[in-house]
């Protein structure tokens, strides 16, 4: 995210040519796909552990929704 504000901050400065701020967006570009990529990755994770909690819950007698 800092790497995201800096960029963000050098662009919006109005100090940067034309390429630099084409190569600057490109930067930003990618590290906003790592960020979704990582973000998808953790709520993926974190679904599989609800699925597993549900059945769990399920098996243990208690109803799904349930909550204690």
């Amino acid at each position: 995210m800092t790497r995201l504000e800096e960029i963000l901050a050098r662009m919006q400065s109005g100090e940067t040519t034309l390429a630099d701020s084409v190569k600057l967006y490109a930067e930003a570009a990618k590290l906003v796909e790592f960020c979704r990529s990582t973000l998808d990755k953790a709520s993926l994770q974190m679904d599989e552990i609800d699925l597993q909690l549900s059945m769990a819950g399920r098996q243990e007698g208690q109803p799904e929704g349930s909550e204690e």
